[in-house]
C-alpha cells in the first residue's frame, strides 16, 4: 500500500474460505488513512483461511488470509476435526507454592511489558506514542482484545492538548496558541431518542472528520468570490466536444477550471505553497487535486505535473482518477503530494461554497453551478452562463489582495480563452 501506509482496516471479505480466485480478481476492501482500495489476489487458487476479521486494522506486512489448491482447504479442515480426548480424572488441587524471589528479580518466563505493549499496538501508534512520550498501556484500547488503535492515542493526545497541525501529533505550537486553545473541549453527550438508527462511522467519514477538524484548527480561513462569464468557453466547448470524445475524453467546463488555474499557479507561486513552521516551501510542481464525491465519502485523486498537461491530457486525467476513485482502483501515491485542491460543487447545483483546506496545501478552490443568468454586458441586459468561483486561503500566508490577483489571472483567462489553445 505504498511506504507512508502503516496499517489498515478490513471494511469487506469479497471472498470467503473454499472460493475459487482468480489471479489479481478483487480478495477484500481495505481502508487506511490515505485510500480506500480493493486488494487483488497476488495468485490464483482457493481461499483456504481467513486470519483478519471485517472491521479489524491490521499493521502492514501482516497476513490476512491463505490461498491454496483445493485440496489444502479439505486438508486444513480435517486438521481441525480432531477426535475429542477424554479429560483426565480430576485431581484434588495442590496448594500453591510460594515462587522464589531471587534478589527481586522477575521471573525470566514472564512476559516483558513492551512485548505486552507491542502485541495490543500497531507500529504507527508505537510510533506516534514514542514521538509524544506516551505510555500506550495507560490508553484504553477500543480494539479487538483491547487493542489501541490511531483513533485512540489521537483522542488521548487530543485531550490532552496535543493534537497539532493537518492531524500530527506533538506538543502543542505556535498554531494551538494562536486559536487560544491548549485543550480541545469535549462534545456534548449525545442520547439517541426512541426510532433514531445509530451505525457507527467508517474509517474513511473518521478519516475525514479528523482532517477537516485539524485544518479548521490549523489555518487562518478566508474566502473570496469571483464571478466568471463562461459565454466563451461554453461555445468552444461545444464546438470541440466531439472531437475530444474521439479521442477518449470529455471535455468539461472543469477541464478548463483546472487548465486556467494551473496557469494562474505559475503566475502567483505562494498559492501553490505550503508552511513548515516559520518556513515558507514553494513547490516546485503543480499536483491538483480533484474532490471526487462517493457514495461513501469523498476523495481527493491527485493530478501529478498538471502544468506539463494540456487540455486533452487533463480531461483524460480528471476521467481516469474518477472512474477509479469509484471503482476502489486507486493507489495511495494517487490521492498523495497535492499542492493545490478544486472541489466541483457545482455539480449538484450549489452556487457557491466555502470549502475547507486540505492540508498542508493552502488554498483550495470551490466551483459553483454554471447557469444562465441576466447580466448587464456594455450597458445592455444578456443572457449568459455564469458561475461564482470561490477560493479558500490560509491567511497566515497569502493576503488578500494576492488571493484576488490570482483569481482576476483566472477570470480573464476563462472569460478571453484562446480557441486555439487545448
Amino acid at each position: 500500500m505504498g511506504e507512508s501506509i502503516a496499517e489498515g482496516t478490513i471494511v469487506r471479505w469479497i471472498k470467503k474460505v473454499g472460493d475459487k480466485v482468480d489471479r489479481d480478481e478483487p480478495l477484500f476492501e481495505i481502508s487506511t488513512d490515505k485510500v480506500d482500495a480493493e486488494i487483488p489476489s497476488p495468485v490464483a487458487g482457493v481461499i483456504a483461511e481467513i486470519r483478519a476479521k471485517e472491521g479489524e486494522t491490521v499493521p502492514v506486512n501482516s497476513v490476512v488470509a491463505v490461498i491454496g489448491a483445493a485440496g489444502d482447504v479439505k486438508a486444513a479442515a480435517a486438521d481441525k476435526a480432531v477426535t475429542p480426548v477424554a479429560p483426565p480424572p480430576a485431581r484434588a488441587p495442590e496448594p500453591p507454592k510460594p515462587e522464589p524471589q531471587a534478589d527481586g528479580a522477575a521471573k525470566t518466563d514472564a512476559q516483558k511489558p513492551e512485548d505486552a505493549v507491542r502485541q495490543r499496538s500497531s507500529p504507527l501508534v508505537r510510533k506516534i506514542a514514542k514521538e509524544n512520550n506516551v505510555d500506550i498501556s495507560h490508553i484504553h484500547g477500543s480494539g479487538i482484545a483491547g487493542r489501541v488503535t490511531k483513533d485512540d492515542i489521537l483522542k488521548h493526545l487530543g485531550q490532552e492538548g496535543r493534537v497539532g497541525q493537518a492531524g500530527q501529533v506533538g506538543p502543542v505550537g505556535q498554531a494551538g496558541r494562536e486559536h487560544g486553545a491548549a485543550t480541545l473541549p469535549s462534545a456534548p453527550k449525545f442520547t439517541p431518542g426512541a426510532g433514531d438508527v445509530v451505525e457507527k462511522m467508517s474509517v474513511m467519514r473518521k478519516r475525514i472528520a479528523e482532517h477537516m477538524i485539524a485544518s479548521r484548527r490549523t489555518s487562518a480561513h478566508v474566502h473570496s468570490v469571483f464571478e466568471v462569464n463562461f459565454g466563451r468557453i461554453d461555445k468552444i466547448r461545444h464546438a470541440r466536444k466531439a472531437e475530444f470524445e474521439q479521442a477518449g475524453a470529455k471535455l468539461t467546463y472543469l477541464s478548463f477550471i483546472i487548465k486556467a488555474s494551473v496557469d494562474a499557479l505559475r503566475q502567483v507561486p505562494v498559492i501553490n505553497a505550503s508552511i513548515d513552521g516559520e518556513n515558507i516551501v514553494y513547490h516546485k510542481d503543480v499536483n491538483v487535486g480533484i474532490a471526487v464525491a462517493l457514495d461513501w465519502g469523498l476523495i481527493v485523486p491527485v493530478i501529478k505535473s498538471a502544468d506539463e498537461k494540456n487540455l486533452l491530457g487533463i480531461s483524460r486525467a480528471v476521467a481516469d482518477l474518477a472512474n477509479r476513485a469509484r471503482a476502489k482502483q486507486l493507489k495511495p501515491e494517487e490521492v498523495q503530494g497535492g499542492t493545490f485542491t478544486i472541489t466541483n460543487p457545482g455539480v449538484f447545483g450549489a452556487l457557491l461554497g466555502t470549502p475547507i483546506i486540505s492540508q498542508p496545501q493552502v488554498a483550495i478552490l470551490g466551483v459553483g453551478a454554471v447557469e444562465k443568468r441576466a447580466v448587464v454586458i456594455d450597458d445592455a441586459i444578456a443572457i449568459r452562463p455564469m458561475a461564482y468561483l470561490t477560493l479558500g486561503y490560509d491567511h497566515r500566508l497569502i493576503d488578500g489582495a494576492v488571493a484576488d490577483q490570482f483569481m482576476s489571472i483566472v477570470k480573464k483567462s476563462l472569460e478571453n480563452w484562446d480557441p486555439n489553445v487545448v
